[in-house]
């Protein structure tokens, strides 16, 4: 596997398709009232020269090197060549339907390959890094052009949709990254996506995601009154603000570029507020939660709710929270405070906080010394997913919100770190799971790879020889 000393793009991907970033291309406007031609030059591309190494020295570093070099490499190799065996008439691939099936896995795919190809973690033991740079290539392409800003087909368009916001991130920010290696359609493809599933969110409010009406930002009112019973808004609200972030980091000279600062800061504040924000005068980035919070999503002890138990799985998905420290830090930016907001709270309800047990006793989600889980509720996913947890201890660990928590996270991440890597040590080809039982989610490969991507680029944030690039305002 290669050592991420130096990220030495021309070395390891060869010759570039760049046409040169300052290039204008008219594409079809959004759908919203406020739409307007985006233009490929309107993206700032991600400085790599300014960046410089990532060490990642430490046993965490190279258990995180190693996850993604494993993922990626299963990835855009057998999954990869098991999924598209040939090109549509148009020249792109076919993605086989407008579903999550067809459209995320490919974005978390990408995620993870074009991670491990610009930093050097890529292993090119069994497909060459030239060859996995047109597959990843492939595949960013034909996502951000089959998205309905590019797209009139009513058979192939996705976007518009529930999660459509968390696709559009993994594909804009596998673009983003792949910049250099990108023509300029796809650049043109992904600016328009990216504005116009930004645009759609900055038409809600303080109680709804989108317009007036449809999905709400709470589980719960100020009043403590259920508006959907065991499913926490939580996730939805973060994985929605990371486009919001992504889009005003990619495109800062566009007019719409404040609208969606803010708007992000909304979904954040959202996402994790509790009955205790509701009292006070606590301001995040502006916002003073007392008066601007409608309603909440997690309990004042830091659980929550998902598929009606109370859901380890998706208190962790406060990660898409801290991965805006690594988008801002790209472009070398202080994410916004609120990202941070409550994930201490957070993570001390995952190590000290005990829940009954089924033999009697009380345990703790985190167990003692181990790599295992205790779901108080049971968890209706599966049953391994250290790399789920091992991803948000090294998160809160590099930003430093596990104060006063003991253990702490550097602990956690290695223990459930450690038990990531012997699952895939089961596998010659860098996958994860076996059993379908192990993790039922048909995009369980492809979380896996997205999440290490994302958690690497934060390291890679932290720990490049130019400084701390992970700030929060």
């Amino acid at each position: 596997m290669n050592s991420p000393h130096r990220l030495s793009r021309r070395t390891l991907l060869g010759g570039s398709l760049a046409l040169g970033a300052s290039a204008a291309f008219g594409l079809p406007a959004s759908a919203h009232a406020t739409a307007r031609t985006v233009a490929a030059g309107e993206v700032v591309p991600v400085d790599w020269k300014s960046i410089d190494a990532c060490p990642a020295a430490d046993a965490a570093g190279r258990r995180i090197t190693a996850i993604l070099a494993g993922s990626a490499r299963y990835l855009i190799g057998p999954w990869y060549a098991g999924t598209y065996r040939t090109y549509l008439p148009d020249g792109y691939i076919d993605l086989k339907g407008t579903d999550e099936r067809a459209v995320r896995l490919p974005a978390m795919a990408a995620v993870a390959t074009v991670t491990a190809l610009v930093t050097g973690v890529y292993d090119p033991a069994t497909l060459s890094a030239a060859n996995a740079t047109v597959r990843t290539r492939n595949l960013i392409r034909t996502l951000a052009a089959r998205h309905r800003a590019n797209n009139t087909a009513a058979a192939t368009r996705w976007g518009d949709g529930w999660q459509t916001a968390l696709w559009a991130y993994y594909t804009a920010l596998a673009g983003w990254l792949f910049w250099d290696e990108l023509d300029a359609k796809a650049r043109g493809d992904l600016a328009a996506m990216t504005a116009w599933e930004a645009d759609r969110l900055t038409t809600g409010d303080d109680l709804y995601l989108v317009g007036r009406g449809g999905h709400q930002l709470y589980e719960k009112r100020r009043d403590g009154s259920v508006v959907t019973p065991g499913d926490s808004k939580a996730e939805e609200d973060n994985w929605s603000a990371a486009v919001l972030s992504l889009a005003a980091v990619m495109m800062p000279g566009h007019p719409h570029a404040a609208v969606w600062r803010q708007r992000n800061i909304e979904l954040l504040v959202a996402a994790a507020a509790c009955p205790a924000d509701l009292t006070g005068d606590t301001t995040l980035d502006g916002i003073r939660l007392a008066t601007w919070l409608r309603g909440t999503n997690i309990a004042d002890d830091g659980t929550l709710d998902n598929h009606n138990i109370l859901h380890p799985l998706y208190m962790v998905a406060f990660d898409q929270s801290l991965y805006q420290g690594f988008v801002f830090g790209l472009a070398d930016l202080p994410a916004p405070r609120a990202a941070l907001h409550n994930i201490t709270r957070v993570y001390s309800a995952l190590v000290d906080k005990e829940f009954p047990a089924p033999d009697g006793t009380r345990r703790t989600i985190y167990q003692p010394g181990s790599g295992e889980i205790h779901y108080p509720e049971g968890n209706d996913w599966g049953t391994h997913f250290p790399f789920y947890f091992g991803n948000f201890d090294l998160l809160v660990s590099l930003t430093a919100q596990d104060t006063g928590i003991d253990p702490a996270a550097a602990t956690w991440e290695r223990l459930h770190n450690e038990e990531q890597l012997r699952l895939m040590a089961r596998f010659p080809d860098g996958r994860t799971y076996g059993p379908s039982g192990e993790n039922t989610y048909y995009g369980r490969e492809h979380r896996i790879g997205a999440m290490a991507g994302q958690a690497f680029l934060t390291l890679l944030m932290a720990r490049n020889t130019t400084g701390n690039r992970l700030r929060f305002a």
